[in-house]
């Protein structure tokens, strides 16, 4: 019987804590990417999971599969995201109907989809490209948003830093972004986030700003947000949902691109940056890996 790549992920998640420890690290790898371990050659993936090709080999054969390819094949062939506005809804359509719990989901994942529609197609390639400008010529760059929205500006300037070294996330220790704000001069800039309801405190920043003469930017909902607040370039985005709160999946896939320009701006010292953050993780045990078995001494 021919599995798919879910049935295989769901077998491997039911059987990881029964493999030998190599194949553990081998399943978990193909678990989290499926996508990869679809294209890269056996070589490859060995040597991003730190084991031996013959591992992989073997947890192709307990699967029940005569070969890697074999068993590489259904990841392979799933591969068709790159595809995905070519392949319709008709998924939602199934969904609907499968009662009302699938129905209610159908339609959050509709919505979903036309908050990040909307986004993109709001976000300008001309107003990308101001906005990436603004930053990359900037002496430091200040992320700020409170609230819900903190949470973007924290993943924003988490990555983004490795782009520009100039990013700093305000408020810090749990202080006012003003205060961060009291040395900034026109060399700096503030790129800010607030949807509705709007943040007195991003709000105050920004006037804040304005007067010190730094050059804002704006991510947001609207691009009138309150009086006295004159951002230099507004990036809107869709903020609709079905629950009582914003949905940020549209603000966050603009981010995505925002930071795909960044560091295609940062070229190669933006790749060094991330090469060193990534190696002081790992020399520093930032990431969980599993411990390698013992040597067995040949006699």
């Amino acid at each position: 019987m021919q599995h798919t790549p879910t049935q295989l992920t769901q077998i491997l998640r039911r059987d990881i804590d029964t493999l030998p420890q190599q194949m553990q690290a081998a399943a978990k790898y193909i678990i989290d990417h499926p996508g990869d371990f679809g294209l890269d050659p056996v070589r490859v993936t060995a040597d991003k999971i730190g084991v031996s090709s013959n591992v992989l080999v073997r947890l192709a054969y307990r699967l029940g599969f005569d070969s890697f390819e074999a068993f590489r094949t259904p990841f392979r062939q799933t591969l068709v995201t790159d595809r995905e506005d070519q392949l319709g809804q008709d998924w939602l359509d199934r969904m609907k109907s499968r009662g009302d719990f699938s129905a209610a989901q159908a339609g959050f994942a509709q919505n979903e989809l036309n908050v990040v529609t909307r986004s993109l197609r709001l976000t300008d390639p001309t107003v990308m490209r101001q906005v990436t400008t603004t930053m990359n010529s900037a002496k430091r760059c200040f992320i700020t948003a409170t609230r819900a929205s903190y949470a973007l500006a924290y993943y924003f300037h988490y990555a983004g830093r490795m782009a520009h070294p100039g990013f700093q996330l305000i408020p810090r220790h749990m202080g006012s972004a003003v205060d961060d704000l009291l040395e900034a001069d026109a060399a700096d800039c503030l790129f800010a986030i607030t949807v509705h309801p709007y943040s007195s405190d991003t709000i105050q920043s920004m006037r804040f700003a304005r007067k010190r003469g730094m050059r804002i930017v704006l991510l947001s909902d609207s691009e009138v947000i309150a009086p006295g607040v004159d951002p230099d370039i507004v990036l809107p985005v869709s903020t609709r949902t079905q629950h009582h709160f914003s949905s940020f999946s549209g603000a966050m896939t603009v981010l995505e691109c925002l930071l795909g320009h960044l560091f295609a701006a940062g070229g190669s010292a933006a790749r060094d940056r991330v090469d060193r953050y990534q190696t002081a993780r790992e020399d520093t045990g930032a990431y969980w890996r599993p411990a390698k078995p013992p040597r067995v001494r040949k006699k």
